[in-house]
Order: structure tokens, then sequence, then C-alpha cells
């Protein structure tokens, strides 16, 4: 595992992971059931785009995104008084010293634990808060920000600062840590052989 040191969506960020896997998008290599994704293609192809220009292909940013990305702060530190800890924000942290797939938490409690923060739309929030459970569609989020890190805690927070905070800790689930482990290596093996038919290309042009 390494971490570094740098601060979210800035240029330097989107410099570090452009062009490899991270966890937040591994949902388009494998579904929460464990089967292939039908977008794993579509990502690949923008990964190699994003390798071949030097130019990121940044997220668009709806409404809700935005907001969560302001109140994410809030959540922080509410996190850290309910809990009497300091939630501490990293950057960027690449499975290994070959950085082709990482994962970005909100924050490392005590170095030993991810924290992930979601700042849904109300009626969301009040489907997570009913549901009492880690919403499905951050499952491989989660596992696979595990997979890289090799913790094995996660806590996921949803956040409305109006209501209160449904928190959730995730343990490591091996079956599924292990299928994504393979679809992982096959994916990033694939985008290593494309980025070599991409330079033989570029060479020739």
């Amino acid at each position: 595992m390494i971490i570094l040191d740098v601060e979210q969506n800035t240029d330097e960020w989107f410099k570090a992971r452009m062009g490899i896997p991270t966890a937040s998008s591994m949902d388009k290599i494998l579904t929460s059931t464990g089967k292939p994704s039908t977008q794993s293609k579509a990502y690949m192809n923008k990964l190699l785009a994003e390798w071949y220009t030097g130019e990121h292909d940044s997220i668009k940013q709806n409404e809700w995104m935005e907001r969560g990305h302001e109140l994410e702060s809030e959540a922080r530190s509410l996190y850290g008084f309910m809990f009497d800890c300091e939630p501490k924000q990293v950057g960027l942290i690449y499975k290994d010293d070959r950085k082709l797939i990482s994962c970005s938490p909100d924050a490392l409690i005590n170095n030993s634990v991810g924290l992930e923060i979601k700042s849904p739309a109300p009626h969301t929030h009040i489907e997570y808060l009913l549901n009492n459970k880690l919403p499905t569609k951050y499952k491989i989020q989660v596992q696979s920000s595990l997979y890289v890190t090799g913790f094995d805690k996660w806590v996921f927070q949803s956040y409305h600062p109006t209501m209160p905070p449904l928190i959730i800790e995730v343990g490591r689930d091996e079956k599924l840590i292990k299928l994504i482990d393979e679809a992982s290596n096959n994916f990033i093996d694939e985008m290593l052989k494309k980025r070599e038919q991409l330079k033989q290309l570029r060479e020739a042009a």
C-alpha cells in the first residue's frame, strides 16, 4: 500500500489516478453479484484515452455530488466527534508500487480503517436509514477499497445535516475480494497489452 498525500479533486490528484482503475469505478469491471460488468470495455477505453492523451476525463458533477463534496467536511467532523477520533484526510492510495489500481478514502481512522462518506439527496438518505445496511450500489467500491489497502474494516457514512447519520462498519468479504482480485488483474493485463498496441500505432504514425 502506497499513500499519496495530495488533495482530492485537484489536478495533481486527477493526474495520479489517470488511466488506471479505481475502487469507485470497480463496478464497471465487476458487479455487486460478482459477475463481469457490461461497462468493462467502455471503461477500459476511457482509461486508455486518458493514458494516451495525458488528459483526465473528469467526472461531471451533478447537484447532489457537488453538495456531497461541500458537506463531506461536516460529516467527517461529526464522525470524529461521535467516536472520539480524528479522521485523517488522504489523497490517493495505490495497492502496490506498480501504481495500476487505487482508491481514494474520504478519511483514514487510526491508519487502519477507511471512511467512505456520502451526502445523498434527502429521499435517498431516508432510504439508507430505513434499510440500515451498506447500500448495494457501494458494495463493490467498499470491498475494492479493502482490497487495495489490505484493511480489515471500512466505515460507510451517509450524512444529511438535518437527519441522523447512517454509519455502517463493513468487514472484508473474502469471496468477493478474490473475485475483485481476479477481475482487476485480468482487466489490467488486457489494458497493458492495449497500451502496447497504442504505442506501436503512435510510433508508426
